[in-house]
């Protein structure tokens, strides 16, 4: 076979080290121990993320002013409960304990799954995220599908062709640098108030998600077209993209067949960045739109302080980045083979 055919033989191949390489899931003797090592460090990992987290929850939610038997009383500025009344509270709630005594009963109660009550609203705080989490899922999942359908879209379209690639730049920097109640106001202003085609506010069913998709997709799809056009535009740049339209690959499937995979590998990278734009972007949209969901709870939660309801959606939030994160690293050794050779 001929250097040529060699060369052309690679352009359809999967990236270099596919031979060589160890799948996720092998139990061969020489895959299994560094397989099992990599998963005992993101076992060890993930405890450190959700402990810190939550730690950082307590101090800080420990740190604001006022006293918090109050406002479990009735609010922060009430002089009217008697001091019988308040003390009860802080026995109830280990309020009258040292602080370091606080935080082990809270460790304690964490590693055996319990969150405890919301102060606020008298129930369990697993029952109160629980009846706002499809909400807010609706509402980050619609967009993070979105976010990429335009980031894909852009990309594709504008790799390669230098004024379609100024254009599309400057509004991908538009849209990333845009605050996102200033977008989500817009929105409102043009397609609820002015063109009446989509609900103003509230979860009035499919249609009342349109706008908050689109609010929290726009500053993620112009991020990553930025970060996946410069991986489209790398790739194209190789030999084996050159010896492919040689061998008559026309250049919609060289795109999307050989440079795309190339160019998935820097925007899994940011999967950490997008799931807190999404984190952020949730309050801001339940805000602007006056939707229900953990956003909305989240921010009651803190103003009244209700310590447990804050806890329980950052524990939340740290299971759901470890999550996140672990299936992306898995995700990136299919894209590309030859990261399962050193489990990282």
């Amino acid at each position: 076979m001929s250097a040529p055919d060699r060369t052309a033989d690679a352009a359809d191949a999967s990236p270099p080290g596919t031979g060589d390489a160890v799948p996720p899931g092998a139990t061969s003797p020489a895959g299994a121990a560094p397989l099992a090592r990599w998963w005992a460090r993101r076992a060890v990992s993930a405890v450190v993320v959700v402990w810190g987290a939550a730690t950082l929850a307590f101090v800080g939610l420990h740190l604001l002013p006022g006293d918090p038997a109050r406002l479990i009383a009735g609010g922060g500025s009430l002089n009217g409960t008697s001091p019988q009344v308040l003390r009860l509270i802080d026995r109830q709630y280990d309020f009258d304990r040292p602080l370091y005594a606080q935080y082990g009963h809270f460790l304690g109660q964490l590693v055996h799954g319990r969150l405890g009550t919301s102060y606020q609203l008298g129930r369990p705080v697993t029952k109160v995220i629980a009846d706002q989490l499809g909400a807010t899922l609706a509402v980050a999942g619609g967009a993070a599908v979105l976010g990429f359908a335009l980031a894909l879209l852009l990309a594709l379209g504008t790799a390669g062709r230098p004024r379609a690639r100024a254009v599309a730049s400057a509004v991908e920097l538009v849209l990333v640098s845009t605050p996102g109640f200033w977008i989500g106001v817009l929105l409102l202003s043009v397609f609820s108030f002015r063109l009446h085609l989509f609900p103003v506010l509230g979860n009035d069913g499919p249609r009342s998600l349109v706008l908050p998709w689109v609010t929290m997709a726009l500053p993620i799809g112009g991020a990553l077209s930025l970060v996946m056009r410069e991986g489209l535009e790398r790739a194209l740049d190789q030999p084996f993209a050159f010896t492919a339209l040689t061998r008559g690959v026309g250049p919609g499937r060289l795109r999307l067949r050989h440079a795309l995979r190339h160019a998935l590998l820097p925007v899994l990278t940011l999967s950490g960045w997008m799931l807190g734009q999404l984190l952020g972007g949730v309050v801001v949209v339940e805000t602007v739109f006056a939707r229900s969901g953990i956003g909305q709870v989240t921010l009651s939660a803190v103003n009244g302080r209700d310590f447990p309801v804050v806890t329980g959606v950052v524990v939340l939030a740290a299971i759901t980045y470890v999550v996140i994160s672990t299936a992306v690293d898995l995700l990136a050794r299919l894209v590309d083979p030859r990261l399962r050779a050193v489990p990282r």
